[in-house]
């Protein structure tokens, strides 16, 4: 019996090392710093979730794969046909609450406003607005002559069939994300991506910031003294490891195995990965840095996390500084592991570095991040026959979000 091909691409695995000084990307309930206690060490973490919704912003601002989530989505219809198509606001309301009653999806109702709010989160394109406010202007004769949706026994004019149907359109950054979608037949999607939690390659501190903001009329006047407000905020400072995996196989499944569409896509979700940033506090602390260096591997057999390359954490250089034992340690361990693993699941490997020594066990060394996302890209898709000749154009994500609705 044979065994499993080793030369195949599957898993892009995206490895970043990231220099973030004072900051709070990602607090927790009581607006403190995320942490974790790795290897006997404290350090700052940057939850998958947030990072994630980064990622998903910037490809969407980037690429023009909006969607969204939301319990509201009778609202947003609502919405439309009252400020867009020019319905009357009573006809408008009823009409998003037959939407939100419509679906699969149980509902809720509230005796003191007209919205309807399902019981589960939709995940859509933004395009689905649209199309379940055209269902409502096929309907609207119906919707006019019925009543409005009050508790959860009403039924709703509108055909379950058609909305579902609308519930299930994707698009791109669904077909990356996967979605999560029981109450609607067929609306599941699996996620391509697999996104780990970042932290600290070394140990980090909390601090407290101590802060006071001044009356302007109490400081010109200076009949007073004291501020109007007192407070603080936590903050914190480090060297992240970050790491992401993209299954191309289960991409090209989401998207009808369009090879090209996949690579484009892939292509998005790289460079989004890299680029962006959580936003919390960001007008206190504008942390805006790149990653110090981002290394690609194209596997064939399983992803594979350098994340225990910081179990024992980091020291700082003799000059200070954790972000130079960062590289060369990851590049040790990447070294390593491939040779513990007999580098019979590495396709291709390259890096880009504001590192000036070379940092073998990386692969091949390029000049700059759109460089190394074609060099593994070209990897990753060379033995797809739709992939193997020149660059996607950028029209592909057109072609990946019309896939995903057919």
């Amino acid at each position: 019996m044979p065994g499993p091909d080793r030369t195949t691409p599957r898993f892009l695995d995206i490895h970043v090392v990231q220099s973030v000084p004072f900051a709070n990307l990602n607090r927790d309930d009581n607006n403190s710093v995320k942490t974790v206690r790795y290897g006997d060490t404290e350090r700052t973490r940057v939850s998958s979730q947030s990072w994630k919704r980064a990622v998903r912003e910037y490809f969407q601002d980037s690429f023009g794969e909006q969607a969204l989530r939301t319990r509201r989505i009778g609202a947003r219809v609502t919405r439309l046909l009252q400020d867009e198509r020019g319905w009357p606001t009573e006809l408008a309301q009823r009409a998003g609450q037959h939407v939100a009653a419509g679906s699969s999806i149980k509902f809720e109702t509230d005796s003191k406003t007209p919205v309807i709010t399902t019981n589960a989160m939709v995940y859509v394109p933004e395009t689905a607005v649209a199309e379940l406010a055209d269902l409502a202007e096929e309907h609207r004769a119906a919707l006019e002559s019925a009543k409005d949706i009050k508790k959860t026994s009403d039924k709703s004019v509108l055909p379950k069939d058609a909305v579902d149907a609308v519930l299930r359109s994707r698009n791109g950054v669904i077909n990356l994300f996967g979605r999560m979608l029981a109450e609607v037949d067929d609306a599941g999607v699996d996620g391509a991506v697999q996104v780990a939690h970042a932290l600290t390659t070394h140990g980090t501190d909390v601090e407290l910031d101590y802060f006071s903001a001044v009356d302007d009329v109490t400081s010109a006047w200076g009949d007073t003294t004291g501020s109007a407000h007192m407070g603080h905020a936590e903050f914190s400072a480090g060297v992240f490891y970050r790491y992401a995996t993209v299954d191309l196989a289960d991409l090209a499944h989401n998207l009808g195995d369009d090879h090209a569409a996949a690579r484009e896509l892939a292509a998005g979700f790289v460079e989004a990965f890299i680029l962006s940033l959580p936003r919390a506090k960001k007008t206190a602390t504008a942390p805006h840095t790149i990653p110090d260096l981002v290394h690609i591997a194209v596997r064939s057999d399983r992803p594979l996390s350098y994340a225990a390359a910081f179990e024992q954490p980091v020291p700082s250089h003799e000059n200070g500084g954790y972000a130079p034992a960062s590289r060369t340690a990851l590049a040790r361990y990447a070294t390593a592991a491939n040779k513990l693993l007999g580098d019979r699941g590495t396709v291709a490997a390259a890096w880009a570095s504001l590192e000036e020594k070379d940092l073998s066990g990386l692969g091949t060394r390029v000049d700059s991040f759109p460089q190394l996302i074609d060099t593994a890209l070209d990897a990753a898709f060379s033995t797809t026959p739709d992939a193997a000749s020149a660059a996607v154009p950028a029209s592909a994500l057109a072609t990946a979000s019309a896939k995903a609705g057919a």
